[in-house]
C-alpha cells in the first residue's frame, strides 16, 4: 500500500539541504550504521556526538560519497540521489572536512586547492589556485602565517587542518550547500578554534547548513541550533540545542559517571629521573624546563609554537641523540599526528600496540605469539579499543579507536616517561576520562609526564604548566594559578612571564 505524505510534511523535507532515510552499512560482520535517519534545513548548525565507533564518521562518508550504504536514500534539497558518489556530492554542493586529513603531501597548498576545482586551468593556474585559498584562509583564520607555495608535508598538524577547513570553503563552478566538519578544532589552538566556530556561525546565516562533529562536548553546546546523538551505529536521541547540557549529553552517550577532579601530585621518596632542558640563547624569559618522577607536566599556548620540537628533542635525548637536554629513563611518545608519526598502516591492532614491548613478548629470541595475543588482548580491554578482533589490520578501527592502540603503545611498554603530543584528537569523552585515569595511577606510581594539549581543561590535570611562544618558554604556571586568561596572555604578550 502506498501511502500519500501530508503537504505540509512534504514542504519539509523538500526544504531540507540533505536528508537520509533508513541508512545502513556493515563491514563484514561489523554494522557500523543501523537504520539511521537525518535531516538538515538550510542555515542550520546540527551538532552530532557519540563516542568513538558510534558510526558518525561512517554515516559522513556516506553523505560525502566516499562510501555507498548498503541500504537507504539520499535526497538533496528535496530531490532523491539514486546514484550517489563523491562527484554527485560536489556537484550537489557538499563539502566534508574529514577527521584524517584528505590532503595530498607531496603537493604545494595551492596545488592542493587545485585538485578540488578542475575548473582553474590553462595559463597561470598556480596564481590563480594560490590566491584562492590564501584568500580563505585570511578570511577564516587571519594571521595563519601559512604560505601558498609551502609543501603540505612541511606543515605542522594544526596548519594542515587549516588548510584543509579553507580548501572546503572555496568556491568556483559548485556552490556550497552543506559543509561537513568531522572533529575540525581537534588539531587547533584555543585561538584558532574560536575563529572557526565564528566563521561557521556567519557562514550559516547566509543560509549554508552545517554538521559539526565534535567530542568537545562545549563546541557541539555552543555552536549547534539543534544536537543528534549516536550510539551503536544508531541515532539514539535528537532535539533543540537548548534541551542539552554537558551532562545530558554525556549520559545519552553512554557515561554517566561524574567528571573528576585532577590528583594532587603522588608522594615519592624522591625523583627517580628528571627532564631538564634550558632555553638556548639566554634572553630575559629565559625558563628552564624540570619534570621529576611522579609529574604531569603541561606544555601550552598557541599551536605551532615549538611544543612538539620540544617533545621531539626529548625524546631524541634520551636516545643520547640531542645535547644540551638531561634526560634520565627511557621514553615513550604518543604522537598526535597518528597518519604521519603513528600508526604502521599495514600492521595489525595488536602489533601496533606490542611494538614498543617486543623485548619484553620474546621467547628464545623470537617474538612469541602467545604472549603479544596476551599483551594485545589485555590493553584493547584497559583503553576499550572497538574491534572484534586485534589481529585485524589497525586502518579498520575508526580515527579514535586508532588513537587508543597508540596510547597502549605507549603505557604498556617500560617507559619511565611518556611524551604525550596532543593525544586526544578525535577520542570521545569516556575514553578521555579513562586515559586520565590511567595517567593519574601511572604518575602516583613514579612514571613522568610530558603533556602538550590544546584543551583547557585537560591543562587542569597537570602539576604545572610551561607556556610556550616563539619557540620559547615565556611562563611557568602552577596549578594554583592557572587559568584561561593567564594562558592567552602569555601566549600573545612577551610581558607575561614577568
Amino acid at each position: 500500500m502506498i501511502v500519500d505524505t501530508p503537504r505540509d510534511e512534504r514542504t519539509a523535507a523538500e526544504a531540507d539541504t540533505v536528508r537520509l532515510e533508513g541508512i545502513s552499512k556493515t563491514f563484514g560482520a561489523v554494522r557500523a550504521l543501523k537504520d539511521v535517519n537525518l535531516a538538515i534545513g538550510p542555515g542550520r548548525i546540527l551538532g552530532l556526538v557519540g563516542h568513538n565507533g558510534a558510526g558518525k564518521s561512517t554515516l559522513m562518508n556516506v553523505l560525502a560519497g566516499t562510501l555507498a550504504p548498503d541500504e537507504g536514500r539520499i535526497s538533496v534539497a528535496g530531490r532523491e540521489q539514486p546514484a550517489y558518489d563523491v562527484s554527485q556530492a560536489h556537484r550537489s554542493g557538499i563539502r566534508c572536512v574529514f577527521q584524517e586529513l584528505s590532503l595530498c603531501p607531496n603537493l604545494t597548498v595551492a596545488e592542493n586547492a587545485r585538485v578540488l576545482h578542475p575548473a582553474i586551468r590553462g595559463w597561470n593556474w598556480r596564481r590563480r589556485a594560490g590566491k584562492l585559498i590564501q584568500d580563505k584562509l585570511d578570511e577564516v583564520f587571519p594571521g595563519h602565517g601559512i604560505s601558498r607555495d609551502a609543501l603540505v608535508s612541511d606543515l605542522s598538524l594544526g596548519h594542515r587542518q587549516m588548510v584543509e577547513i579553507a580548501r572546503a570553503l572555496t568556491l568556483t563552478t559548485a556552490p556550497l550547500r552543506l559543509l561537513i566538519l568531522d572533529e575540525p578544532t581537534s588539531s587547533l589552538d584555543a585561538h584558532t578554534a574560536t575563529q572557526l566556530l565564528e566563521h561557521i556561525r556567519k557562514l550559516a546565516q547566509t543560509g549554508c547548513s552545517i554538521i559539526l562533529i565534535s567530542h568537545l562536548l562545549g563546541e557541539i553546546l555552543g555552536a549547534s541550533d539543534r544536537i543528534v546523538v549516536m550510539r551503536n551505529g544508531e541515532v539514539i536521541h535528537q532535539d533543540d540545542a537548548s534541551a542539552f547540557d554537558r551532562s545530558k549529553l554525556i549520559a545519552l552517550m553512554g557515561d554517566s559517571r561524574p567528571a573528576d577532579a585532577p590528583s594532587e601530585p603522588g608522594q615519592d621518596d624522591g625523583p627517580t629521573h628528571d627532564v631538564r632542558v634550558r632555553q638556548t640563547p639566554a634572553g630575559p624569559h629565559q625558563i628552564e624546563i624540570t619534570a621529576h618522577a611522579g609529574e604531569i607536566v603541561g606544555l601550552a599556548g598557541l599551536a605551532g609554537h615549538g611544543q612538539t620540537r620540544f617533545l621531539l628533542e626529548v625524546f631524541k635525548a634520551a636516545q643520547r641523540r640531542h645535547a644540551g637536554i638531561g634526560v634520565s629513563g627511557s621514553v615513550a611518545i604518543v604522537a598526535g599526528d597518528r597518519q604521519k608519526d603513528g600508526v604502521f598502516p599495514l600492521w595489525s591492532i595488536g602489533l601496533n600496540a606490542a611494538v614498543r614491548s617486543i623485548r619484553s613478548l620474546r621467547r628464545g629470541g623470537f617474538l612469541s605469539p602467545s604472549l603479544e595475543s596476551e599483551f594485545a588482548q589485555a590493553w584493547q580491554k584497559r583503553m576499550g579499543i572497538k574491534t572484534p578482533d586485534m589481529s585485524l589490520g589497525i586502518l579498520s578501527l575508526s580515527g579514535g579507536n586508532q588513537q587508543k592502540a597508540l596510547f597502549a603503545r605507549a603505557l604498556g611498554s617500560d617507559a619511565a616517561i611518556i611524551l604525550m603530543d596532543d593525544p586526544m584528537r578525535g577520542v570521545d569523552i569516556g575514553t578521555k576520562r579513562d586515559v586520565y585515569d590511567i595517567i593519574r595511577h601511572e604518575a602516583r606510581a613514579g612514571r613522568t609526564f610530558l603533556w602538550y594539549t590544546t584543551e583547557m581543561e585537560e591543562l587542569k590535570y597537570c602539576h604545572k604548566v610551561y607556556v610556550f611562544r616563539e619557540d620559547q618558554v615565556i611562563a611557568e604556571l602552577s596549578r594554583s594559578e592557572l587559568t584561561e586568561e593567564k594562558i592567552i596572555q602569555s601566549s600573545f604578550e612577551e610581558e607575561a612571564a614577568s
